[in-house]
């Protein structure tokens, strides 16, 4: 059974499998370059990245892969052609353990993210206008 509460992102990357935890140290460091201001955290045992309090990012260590969360659809369509060679599903994004970390696509990919949060929560805190209602004429 795989270990669970993890305490931090050193802790969990220190339970992967050794050939694995280099791949997760360099994903880490081109993640935390992206997003500066981003808080590091576990969340849903995995490590994620927070900005004002909201996720941003996600990743983790598999047998033969790892992967990067959430892969929303506006990412997909704006990344399409660097994402095809690796497999999207889901909201997940796969890298195989057994190629180089794609640093510039997913410091791109964590920006972006951090943009799209960033528009949701502006979006959020935008004040609403009224609509007003339709009237109906007199005959």
């Amino acid at each position: 059974m795989a270990k669970t509460g993890f305490k931090s992102v050193d802790e969990y990357i220190a339970s992967q499998p050794e050939a694995t935890r280099g791949v997760l140290e360099r994903v880490r460091r081109t993640i935390r370059k992206a997003l500066p201001g981003a808080e590091e955290v576990i969340s849903y045992q995995i490590p994620a990245y927070k900005l004002n309090g909201r996720p941003v990012i996600y990743f983790a260590g598999w047998r033969q892969h790892y992967s990067v969360y959430p892969s929303t659809d506006s990412l997909v369509a704006r990344f399409k052609k660097d994402l095809a060679r690796y497999e999207v599903s889901k909201g997940t994004i796969r890298f195989p353990l057994s190629e180089a970390v794609p640093v510039k696509l997913i410091e791109a990919v964590a920006r972006f993210r951090g943009k799209e949060v960033a528009e949701r929560e502006k979006a959020k805190a935008a004040p609403r206008t009224k609509s007003v209602g339709r009237t109906k004429k007199k005959r």
